[in-house]
Parts: C-alpha cells; structure tokens; sequence
C-alpha cells in the first residue's frame, strides 16, 4: 500500500434514501462505512447485489449525500454543493454502460468533450486527445463512430474522456459487467496501466473477483458494512466466508480450496495460474 496522503477518506459514513409519502421508513443502505484511499493506490470494492457497492460509487462522486458521517475528497466535503466541480474532477467517474457516457458521434470528439467544458485551450485539447487515446489503446479509432465499437472499445473510450479531464482518481463502478472477456480484459488492462505507469488512484467496483488479483487492498461490503478488508491474498483465503455471502474466489483460489479439501496441502492465498501450477508441482 502506498504510504502516501489519502485522496479519499469515508468517515463513520451512513446513507438511506429519503422517506417518501409512500415510503416512511426507508432502510439504512451503508451502515458506518469508515476508509481511505491513498494516492496512487489501487483498491477494490466487491460485495454482493444490495450490499451497497454502486451506492457507494455514487456518494463518492457527490451524486448522493451522507445522511451522517462525511466523504472528504482531496479534503473538499462532499456535502458542500460548491466542492461539486472540484470534487468531480478530481475524481472522475466511470459507469456500468459505456453507451451511458458517450455523447459525440465521433471517438475524438467525445473524448475532447470534457476539457471543452473546462474551457482548456484548443491547442492543448488536441494534445491531451491524443495522449489519453494513446493511453488506453485506441489511438487507431480516433476518427470512428463509438457506436461501431466493441463494448470493450467503448468504455475505454471513455475511460479516455475521463482521462482528458486530468483527474487526479478514477472511481469505476462495475465497468465491465456489461463486457464479454474479450472487453473485460481490454478494460482491466487500461486499469491497471493507468495505476502502475500513470500512478492514477483506482477504486474499482466489480463482482469479478479475478480482476482484483493485483489490487493494493478490497474492501468487502456485506449488508452496508465492512466485513473485511486487506491484501487479496487475505481476502480470498476466506474462501467459505465469502461464499457464505454470495461472493465467488478467484478460479485458481477455488481450485487450490479444492484440492485443499481433498486432501492436498496447499496454500490458502493462491490467486495466480502460476503461483497454483508451482505449488502443484511442489506436491510430493
């Protein structure tokens, strides 16, 4: 982990939505939620449906707000309305369905969208376009229509007029659910080049598990709380508590737990093909 200043801190953090004439009492969604993310840190969210993951996503980008406890982003109060911008783009947001986010009809121009709207000059517009295409991969589509890209194709492009704005951390709130494997791999990939080359701050929501095996720290969320917290490795060691709450492993986890179960000593924080083929090949 990364001994740096956190960019996000969540203190003792309570949300429900609002009573409605028909709705008196609405249920507590996020339960005295309290971490931090440090800066330059690749930290995963996972839990299962109604845990309150994409909740969550959406109090840290102040599209909701505490209804006790606070979210400091880079210091700023997500409850004050005029850290609204700052907040935004200090920390950029990715969502579920690329097609959600992408408002031109040609690749270079949505990804020019966002530095528009903060009036950057069109000079440097044109080279942070480049740049950002470049980062994530797409510099040959520059002048396709996004509606004749891969799923995959797509959310890095938008990932890449995320990028443009020049956030300091990008929030990714399930990205690739909507992805084959093919657009998964493409996405986690953008992923994790931004967080080791770029040194960007990743907090990343999803419900696959094999995506967090190179994570810095998960966060495990059950029925609005913290259940755990730590290394991957110590995450997914508790192989029967996360299953007990609707969560999977990592396939080569689930294998070695297997074996383990069978009979075969093995270690309990395997996550790699690699690192399970070694210790197999150790069995005597």
């Amino acid at each position: 982990m990364s001994n740096k200043e956190p960019i996000i801190e969540v203190n003792n953090l309570k949300f429900k939505y609002p009573a409605s004439e028909i709705d008196e009492e609405t249920p507590t969604i996020l339960d005295d939620i309290s971490f931090k993310v440090n800066k330059g840190e690749f930290v995963g969210i996972i839990g299962h449906n109604g845990s309150g993951k994409s909740t969550l996503a959406k109090l840290l980008n102040a599209i909701n707000i505490p209804t006790e406890g606070e979210i400091k982003v880079k210091g700023m109060d997500t409850k004050d309305d005029n850290n609204l911008w700052d907040i935004r783009q200090t920390a950029g947001m990715v969502f579920q369905n690329p097609d959600n986010q992408l408002v031109a009809t040609i690749v270079e121009d949505d990804v020019a969208f966002g530095p528009e709207n903060l009036g950057v000059p069109p000079e440097e517009i044109r080279e942070r376009v480049d740049a950002c295409l470049e980062t994530v991969g797409m510099s040959d589509f520059k002048r396709s229509e996004p509606n004749n890209l891969s799923g995959g194709q797509k959310q890095r492009v938008a990932i890449a007029g995320i990028l443009a704005m020049e956030p300091e951390c990008i929030i990714l709130d399930e990205p690739t659910a909507m992805l084959d494997p093919n657009g998964r791999k493409e996405v986690i990939n953008t992923i994790k080049k931004l967080n080791k080359e770029k040194d960007m701050t990743i907090l990343h929501i999803t419900h696959y598990m094999d995506e967090l095996i190179d994570a810095d720290r998960i966060i495990v969320l059950d029925k609005g709380k913290i259940l755990l917290e730590g290394k991957p490795k110590e995450i997914f060691s508790h192989v029967d508590e996360l299953k007990e709450i609707g969560l999977d492993v990592p396939v080569m986890t689930s294998l070695a737990h297997e074996l383990k179960e069978s009979g075969y000593d093995l270690p309990d924080d395997l996550l790699s093909i690699e690192e399970t083929a070694d210790a197999i090949c150790q069995l005597k």
